[in-house]
């Protein structure tokens, strides 16, 4: 493990394996570096991979007020250490943060893996501020079960992983995923207007619709954008399998 200070002074811990151009893996929702650990030992061949704890998680510290702003700043003092030159990925709302840090930042390549904005002409469902009133209230584990089943996990698999050890104690960080993917959850078009670095996105045709109509209308806006479809793929592919998709940048 290795550390790296944000602009604000708070600590990011950080893995840095491989060799090759360097990559930087962001994680979403409810994961810390090590759930990203299998992805990056398929990548470690090809490049230089970086998995890292996001604000709140993990070795990583943390600091208030929180502000969107800040994670990417984490990235930018990430993206120093290996260099100042490096690809993106992100996945599930760590694609969301990707994208963002993506419209600010000077990468070289950026791979967007079903960041979930939902359907523009749809009203937000309030399941969103039910879980964080959750987390106000100390119901860590009842605001990750109400959160995997938003996004339509069954509820059997849903208690069984909210009550997996360290996964409630991350339960704080999902107001930093709803505040990464903004209020209303839509397709942020400015921001990825920004982008200009080539941008691979991906998605699973097996994964949740509103997820895949995203992927399409992602490549619609992006300038320099392709989309690579995985057939049968659901939200979570296997690392053997995304790893050679994502060394095609």
């Amino acid at each position: 493990m290795e550390k790296v200070t944000s602009a604000d002074g708070t600590t990011i811990a950080y893995d840095r394996l491989g060799s090759g151009h360097p990559l930087i893996l962001v994680g979403g929702a409810l994961c810390d570096r090590h759930a990203l650990r299998p992805l990056a030992d398929e990548l470690a061949n090809h490049f230089d991979v970086v998995t890292y704890d996001r604000r709140g998680r993990g070795d990583s510290g943390d600091s208030t007020p929180y502000d969107v702003q800040r994670e990417v700043d984490d990235i930018a003092a990430l993206l120093t250490a290996v260099g100042g030159t490096a690809a993106l990925y992100g996945h599930s709302s760590g694609a969301g943060l990707a994208a963002i840090a993506a419209s600010r930042l000077p990468f070289t390549k950026v791979v967007l893996h079903e960041p979930p904005y939902g359907p523009d002409d749809v009203d937000p469902s309030d399941d969103g501020e039910q879980v964080l009133e959750l987390i106000r209230d100390g119901q860590n584990r009842e605001a990750v079960e109400l959160f995997l089943l938003m996004t339509g996990m069954p509820k059997p698999e849903a208690l069984q992983v909210a009550a997996a050890p360290g996964v409630a104690e991350l339960a704080p960080t999902l107001a930093y995923d709803f505040a990464v993917m903004g209020h209303e959850g839509t397709t942020p078009v400015e921001t990825l207007r920004a982008i200009t670095p080539p941008t691979l996105v991906i998605a699973g045709t097996a994964t949740a619709p509103f997820m895949l109509d995203a992927a399409h209308r992602i490549v619609a806006i992006l300038p320099h954008a392709t989309l690579t479809e995985l057939p049968d793929q659901s939200h979570v592919v296997p690392p053997e399998l995304l790893a050679p998709v994502i060394g095609r940048v």
